[in-house]
């Protein structure tokens, strides 16, 4: 049996926008309850992450415009990356010793998915093997 990798956990095709999409775009995406960041690219290749943190610091309180702000004016590099073929016990150490919700899974340059802590705690979960009889 082979182990299983982060491309095996990840969100598939998480939302994204174009640099050249508004802040106003990013915002109505950013309003549904289940979307906590918008990964912004440009011709396929990872530039950057909206939240609602960004909005309100980048162009609310700033006093710009968010329907002329371009989301690549704005977007925060990522912290951290990683590959998707990261095994999976790997990442979720990563990502427990970063204390990160999420990140960007890249490869080549190029968003491939996002995976979350708490989806990968879950998959982890369910990959444990049950104890022995005499544990129980």
């Amino acid at each position: 049996m082979t182990e299983a990798r982060a491309r095996d956990a990840m969100i598939p095709e998480p939302l994204t926008l174009e640099g050249s999409a508004s802040a106003q775009a990013a915002g109505e995406h950013l309003t549904e309850p289940d979307v906590r960041a918008v990964y912004v690219c440009d011709d396929g290749r990872f530039v950057g992450v909206i939240t609602r943190k960004t909005l309100v610091r980048e162009v609310v309180a700033a006093g710009r415009d968010p329907r002329s702000t371009g989301l690549g004016e704005i977007a925060e590099p990522a912290h951290w990356t990683l590959e998707p073929d990261v095994p999976l016990d790997a990442a979720f150490r990563f990502l427990e010793e970063h204390d990160a919700e999420r990140v960007p899974v890249v490869e080549d340059g190029r968003l491939v998915g996002v995976l979350s802590r708490s989806v990968l705690r879950r998959r982890l979960a369910e990959d444990e093997p049950p104890p022995p009889l005499e544990e129980l």
